[in-house]
Protein backbone atom coordinates (compact mmCIF):
# COMPACT_ATOMS: atom_id res chain seq x y z
CA UNK A 1 0.00 0.00 0.00
CA UNK A 2 1.26 3.46 -0.88
CA UNK A 3 0.95 6.27 1.64
CA UNK A 4 1.04 10.03 1.05
CA UNK A 5 1.57 12.34 4.01
CA UNK A 6 1.03 16.10 4.10
CA UNK A 7 2.24 18.04 7.11
CA UNK A 8 1.23 21.63 7.85
CA UNK A 9 0.40 22.32 4.20
CA UNK A 10 -3.36 22.22 3.86
CA UNK A 11 -4.07 25.16 6.18
CA UNK A 12 -1.90 27.52 4.11
CA UNK A 13 -4.17 27.58 1.06
CA UNK A 14 -7.58 28.96 0.28
CA UNK A 15 -10.48 26.60 -0.35
CA UNK A 16 -9.67 26.17 -4.05
CA UNK A 17 -6.03 25.35 -3.25
CA UNK A 18 -7.09 22.86 -0.57
CA UNK A 19 -9.30 21.04 -3.12
CA UNK A 20 -6.53 21.08 -5.75
CA UNK A 21 -4.00 19.59 -3.34
CA UNK A 22 -6.40 16.91 -2.10
CA UNK A 23 -7.45 16.04 -5.67
CA UNK A 24 -3.80 15.67 -6.76
CA UNK A 25 -3.13 13.44 -3.76
CA UNK A 26 -6.18 11.32 -4.62
CA UNK A 27 -5.07 11.02 -8.27
CA UNK A 28 -1.54 10.01 -7.25
CA UNK A 29 -2.67 7.24 -4.91
CA UNK A 30 -3.18 3.76 -6.29
CA UNK A 31 -6.27 1.82 -5.31
CA UNK A 32 -5.97 0.93 -1.64
CA UNK A 33 -3.54 3.80 -0.97
CA UNK A 34 -3.70 6.01 2.09
CA UNK A 35 -3.56 9.79 2.54
CA UNK A 36 -2.56 11.11 5.95
CA UNK A 37 -3.15 14.83 6.52
CA UNK A 38 -1.28 16.16 9.56
CA UNK A 39 -2.34 19.73 10.12
CA UNK A 40 -3.55 21.95 12.90
CA UNK A 41 -7.30 21.67 13.18
CA UNK A 42 -10.19 23.08 15.11
CA UNK A 43 -12.37 20.61 16.99
CA UNK A 44 -15.78 20.04 15.41
CA UNK A 45 -17.59 21.63 18.36
CA UNK A 46 -15.24 24.66 18.15
CA UNK A 47 -14.87 24.69 21.91
CA UNK A 48 -11.64 22.94 22.85
CA UNK A 49 -8.62 23.56 20.63
CA UNK A 50 -7.66 27.22 21.04
CA UNK A 51 -4.38 26.50 19.22
CA UNK A 52 -6.34 25.70 16.05
CA UNK A 53 -8.14 29.05 16.28
CA UNK A 54 -4.85 30.89 16.76
CA UNK A 55 -3.28 29.09 13.80
CA UNK A 56 -6.30 29.96 11.67
CA UNK A 57 -6.02 33.63 12.59
CA UNK A 58 -2.31 33.49 11.75
CA UNK A 59 -3.04 31.96 8.35
CA UNK A 60 -5.58 34.70 7.62
CA UNK A 61 -2.92 37.30 8.44
CA UNK A 62 0.05 35.62 6.71
CA UNK A 63 -1.58 34.22 3.55
CA UNK A 64 -4.08 35.52 1.00
CA UNK A 65 -6.68 32.90 1.93
CA UNK A 66 -5.33 30.22 4.24
CA UNK A 67 -7.31 28.99 7.22
CA UNK A 68 -7.61 26.04 9.55
CA UNK A 69 -10.66 23.84 9.38
CA UNK A 70 -12.67 21.56 11.59
CA UNK A 71 -12.35 17.82 11.08
CA UNK A 72 -15.82 17.56 9.52
CA UNK A 73 -14.82 20.05 6.81
CA UNK A 74 -11.66 18.12 5.96
CA UNK A 75 -13.66 14.88 5.86
CA UNK A 76 -16.17 16.47 3.46
CA UNK A 77 -13.37 17.78 1.21
CA UNK A 78 -11.62 14.41 1.01
CA UNK A 79 -14.93 12.70 0.23
CA UNK A 80 -15.63 15.22 -2.53
CA UNK A 81 -12.30 14.54 -4.26
CA UNK A 82 -12.85 10.78 -4.16
CA UNK A 83 -11.30 9.52 -0.94
CA UNK A 84 -13.93 7.11 0.33
CA UNK A 85 -12.83 6.51 3.91
CA UNK A 86 -11.73 9.60 5.82
CA UNK A 87 -11.65 9.18 9.59
CA UNK A 88 -10.52 12.19 11.59
CA UNK A 89 -8.55 11.91 14.80
CA UNK A 90 -9.46 14.71 17.20
CA UNK A 91 -6.71 17.22 17.90
CA UNK A 92 -4.85 16.54 21.12
CA UNK A 93 -2.67 19.64 21.07
CA UNK A 94 -0.29 21.57 18.88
Amino acid sequence: MDVLVTRNILHGGDLRQKFELLAKCCEALPSGGCLIVCDSAIDDARRVNSFGFLMSMGMLIETPGGFDSIGAQCRAWTTEVGIAHAPVEPPTGP
